[in-house]
């Protein structure tokens, strides 16, 4: 087998008058180099970096089961030399190719019971199949034919936003996150101005719902996050001002211990003057919702019938799954796997790059799994007013 290295290209006679300044460059060096260095062939196992198929083994491996009683670990690879020639492959009709081995270790759990440790071990080659190998014109043979690979850009990964409008005239925003592997989150406002979430271009929810499958279980937490709770100073403000406006949390009479009003309550009239009469200082409520110009965040709490983690933890494993969950720690379960598992989800560091510069974050280069504080900035710049919304 000649490696790539050894291959020298034909001598080029030049028939020009006018000497040559700069020596061309290998144009295939480009194709040969990168191949080269996707397999590492020529470098010791253990010596061997995180890129290219040693990248992809240490990605996938290890495997456990669901009980976690054995455990499949990659040790290293190797490649073998081609049945073939070149010549032999375009002749009849083969495909020039390189057997790829694996060396496997398979640890099993102490089947006594005595210990969680896994006292057997078993290591063995596995053939994996045949590798399409590159000729040293940077060329494949596939079943006889000689074909190249043509270098192609593609979107990169990452957070991207959209605005359009809908036939009603109504602007519709969205933001959909796009990842190298893993499920796409897409965030949608409708004509209602409410947000919802889209997984996979399939299953939607609204966005609220999901945030509070993330951690932010109650209302007084979605809003805090997006800045929309106000501290009144209740007798200086005007009873006019106040009605229509909801409460974000339980209204205690601090002598008694009484609760006054409950969360999520829109005051009126005469709740609000009972309130002042009760000699209550300050109280936080709700931002208020102009019509003119609507929250989607507001509008999005007020519709959303999920009120706690569990109850949107349900009911987002109930639109995946098609039905109820076992019990809360499985559906919670499922969206640590689709966004946060590393061997399901892999933004790349190019998309966690530009995550953390279209966000403003700071997170680690080398966290390439979506982390809680990107949907809260994605959901920041829908969080304005309608018309005014931060998409670029």
């Amino acid at each position: 087998m000649i490696s790539l290295k050894e291959f020298n290209l034909i001598q080029r006679k030049s028939f020009s008058k006018i000497p040559t300044t700069v020596e061309y460059p290998d144009l295939l060096d480009i194709q040969r180099n990168s191949f080269r260095e996707f397999l590492q062939e020529d470098v010791p196992p253990d010596k061997r970096e995180e890129k290219g198929l040693q990248a992809v083994f240490l990605a996938t491996f290890p495997i456990l089961d669901s009980r976690e009683n054995f455990i499949l670990d990659f040790v290293e690879y190797y490649l073998d030399k081609p049945k073939y020639t070149v010549q032999e492959c375009r002749e009849r009709g083969l495909t020039y190719a390189v057997p790829l081995k694996a060396k496997m270790r398979l640890s099993i759990k102490d089947t006594t019971g005595e210990t969680d440790n896994y006292t057997e071990t078993i290591e063995q080659d596995v053939y994996l199949g045949n590798l399409p190998y590159m000729t040293p014109r940077g060329t494949f043979i596939i079943n006889g034919a000689e074909r190249v690979i043509v270098n192609q850009l593609h979107r990169a990964p990452g957070v991207f936003f959209d605005e359009s409008i809908h036939p009603n005239g109504t602007k519709i925003f969205s933001a959909r996150v796009i990842p190298f592997r893993g499920s796409w989150v897409e965030f949608m406002t409708d004509v209602n101005d409410c947000l919802h979430v889209y997984i996979d271009r399939k299953k939607k929810f609204f966005v609220t719902t999901f945030l509070r499958a993330l951690g932010f279980a109650t209302d007084k937490e979605i809003l805090e996050l997006f800045n929309l709770i106000d501290e009144i100073n209740l007798p200086k403000t005007d009873t006019l001002e106040l009605i229509g406006r909801r409460t974000v949390e339980d209204i205690v009479n601090e002598k008694t211990g009484e609760v006054l009003l409950e969360a999520g309550t829109p005051l009126d009239e005469e709740t609000v003057e009972a309130l002042k009469s009760s000699g209550l200082k300050k109280i936080r409520l709700a931002h208020p919702n102009d019509p003119t110009m609507p929250n989607i965040i507001l509008n999005t709490l007020e519709k959303d019938d999920a009120r706690d983690e569990e109850s949107a933890l349900r009911k987002i494993y109930s639109l995946l799954r098609s039905g109820e969950p076992p019990d809360i720690e499985t559906a919670r379960g499922l969206l640590d796997k689709m966004f946060f598992n590393s061997k399901r989800y892999e933004l790349g560091k190019v998309g966690r790059y530009r995550l953390n510069k279209k966000l403003g974050l700071e997170i680690d280069i080398e966290n390439t799994v979506l982390t809680k504080e990107d949907f809260v900035e994605i959901r920041r710049l829908f969080a304005l007013p309608t018309g005014r919304s931060a998409v670029h």
